[in-house]
């Protein structure tokens, strides 16, 4: 597979197991909490503006709709599965708090994925911004919804809680700041968005490479906590994104061939929320336990797709898909 030789020498991957190794050598390497929430805002209007851009030379037509829904379908059935196959082994606010973390999406692998595709000259269209940023809300209120139909609260309590929440997901700093980008992008002048490339575009890879690092060494001090809560939940982290990812690619190639969009909707189908959801979760359910779902997104499922995920669906769609 050269897509996964590729990928294991590509130096954000490189700096990202770095920085899981300078946690197991208890190196004193650390990346400040400013500089990491400023390359983390970058990320994300970056992402934003420039798919905002592209989203402006895009005509509205038939596919654009289509992605929209299917980024809306996976977005809100993911969690339903998620929760059900974990529901016999977890507490309900557990097993809702992961499956609203695997339904919505993780902006950083998405990331990679766009600089694995430019790794390969392969582009993409910019409405895939705008899937991304739409599948954050329906995850986190699904999520919600599930513990409150299952749990032990009443319907008073639980309309009061899916208020704050929906309130909290379509509110979320990172939804707002990919939306808002996103629009400024559509909406700016092709003159200036093109005096700005240097900066959205140009050092986006150097950013990328230490945000990287830094999630490297975040995961790796989330993995022992990971393993201390059994093979379970170890192997449904690893396993379950693949399920979702070629889901995702079977539905998206009904309505496009592109290369680059194929392997998008996969990364998007296949991800976990380690930033949305865990914010809204916090305030929304205390009762679950940040201890699973935030290091099974982070500390296993981010680097399995990463590693493993991104060079193997583009794998299968080089093989078995036509590309236009």
């Amino acid at each position: 597979m050269t897509g996964l030789t590729e990928n294991l020498t590509n130096p954000a991957l490189l700096f990202f197991i770095l920085g899981i190794v300078s946690v197991q050598l208890k190196n004193d390497l650390k990346i400040p909490e400013s500089s990491s929430k400023f390359i983390s805002i970058y990320l994300l209007l970056c992402i934003g503006f420039k798919g905002g851009n592209e989203l402006s030379h895009s005509s509205f037509e038939g596919e654009v709709a289509w992605a929209m829904l299917l980024g809306f379908f996976l977005s809100a059935l993911v969690p339903v599965i998620a929760f059900f196959l974990l529901r016999k082994k977890l507490s309900s606010e557990n097993a809702g708090a992961i499956a609203a973390s695997y339904g919505s999406v993780s902006a950083v692998t998405f990331v990679t994925a766009i600089s694995f595709l430019d790794f390969e000259g392969v582009g993409f269209d910019g409405y895939l911004i705008a899937v991304m940023a739409l599948m954050e809300a329906p995850a986190i209120v699904a999520g919600i919804l599930l513990i409150k139909l299952f749990g032990k609260r009443n319907a008073e309590k639980a309309g009061q809680g899916l208020k704050q929440v929906f309130n909290h997901a379509l509110n979320n700093a990172s939804v707002f700041l990919i939306f808002g980008s996103l629009l400024i992008g559509f909406i700016a002048n092709e003159r200036y968005a093109e005096g700005i490339k240097p900066f959205t575009t140009d050092i986006f890879v150097g950013f990328l490479i230490i945000f990287l690092l830094d999630m490297g060494m975040q995961a790796g001090k989330q993995l022992s906590a990971m393993f201390e809560n059994g093979p379970l939940l170890i192997v449904f982290a690893a396993l379950f994104p693949f399920v979702n990812g070629i889901l995702a690619l079977m539905l998206a190639s009904t309505f496009t061939l592109n290369s680059g969009n194929l392997l998008l909707f996969s990364v998007l189908g296949a991800g976990a929320s380690y930033i949305a959801v865990p914010a809204a979760l916090k305030q929304a359910v205390p009762k679950a336990n940040p201890g699973l779902y935030l290091p099974m997104a982070l500390g296993i499922t981010f680097p399995v797709n990463v590693i493993l995920g991104i060079p193997f669906y583009w794998y299968i769609i080089e093989k078995y898909f036509i590309i236009a």
